[in-house]
């Protein structure tokens, strides 16, 4: 079942995406060579708390930390690590953020250091496909015609979207209806309505979109081993047009 969402609802949904947009901006200042996503991880905890907010995805089906930290192969839902950054890697911090009951969900991909012109063009691409997506979520489009404008884009530049982990709804659970691929065709899927509240985070990866799981159950990686890169965004439709609610 989709949950419509109110105006008043939306704004406590914003009052959390703007913690988790302010938490990423510090972020982005902290990235460099040497730096550790556990050191990462500790200061989100610590920011959150600052601002009254709490980390959901820590003790999500048993998930330990409070950012999901996924470095160069990995697709998502990679574990802090105590291992420095290196110059030349490319890593994403994924968090979803509670603020008195209501949830926002965002990953970015980071440079650290000096990239490759490959790791580069491919975080420029799904960060413009995101944003693709995003102009299709206006009332009255269908879930597809956000699918197919990222697939389409992204492909058209020598990319594969990954399949196997999707958008979703979002509210006070962090999992909701209707699902969000980032691939398929257009005018297919649950139709767009105003109140609907949903994460647009299309992963794109270097070679093939199949993914393999570690032995720690969580970890998702690219199954020929090259680079992968995410951005996300929770984003509420409305009779205004795609809001987003972790704009940074």
């Amino acid at each position: 079942m989709i949950i419509l969402k109110t105006p008043e609802e939306i704004e406590l949904m914003h009052a959390a995406g703007k913690i988790l947009a302010a938490c990423h901006r510090e972020i982005a200042s902290m990235i460099r060579p040497g730096i550790t996503t556990w050191e990462i991880d500790e200061f989100v905890e610590e920011f959150l708390a600052s601002h009254g907010a709490t980390p959901e995805q820590k003790g999500f089906h048993g998930y330990p930390y409070a950012t999901c930290a996924s470095v160069n192969d990995v697709i998502c839902h990679g574990f802090p690590k105590k291992e420095p950054l290196r110059d030349g890697d490319i890593v994403t911090i994924d968090m979803v953020v509670r603020k008195n009951g209501w949830l926002a969900d965002s990953a970015w991909s980071y440079e650290v250091g000096t990239v490759s012109p490959e790791a580069k063009k491919l975080l420029e691409v799904t960060k413009k496909s995101l944003y693709l997506g995003i102009e299709q979520a206006v009332v009255g489009n269908r879930i597809g015609d956000i699918s197919h404008a990222i697939q389409t884009y992204a492909q058209a530049q020598g990319y594969s979207v990954v399949r196997d982990f999707t958008g979703h709804g979002i509210g006070q659970e962090m999992h909701e209806e209707p699902f969000v691929p980032h691939f398929g065709p257009p005018g297919r899927g649950q139709r767009l309505k105003e109140g609907m509240v949903i994460t647009i985070e299309p992963m794109l990866n270097i070679g093939t979109y199949h993914a393999t799981i570690d032995e720690d159950g969580w970890t998702a990686r690219t199954r020929d081993g090259k680079l992968s890169a995410q951005y996300e965004h929770t984003i509420a439709i409305t009779a205004d047009g795609p809001l987003i609610l972790t704009k940074q």
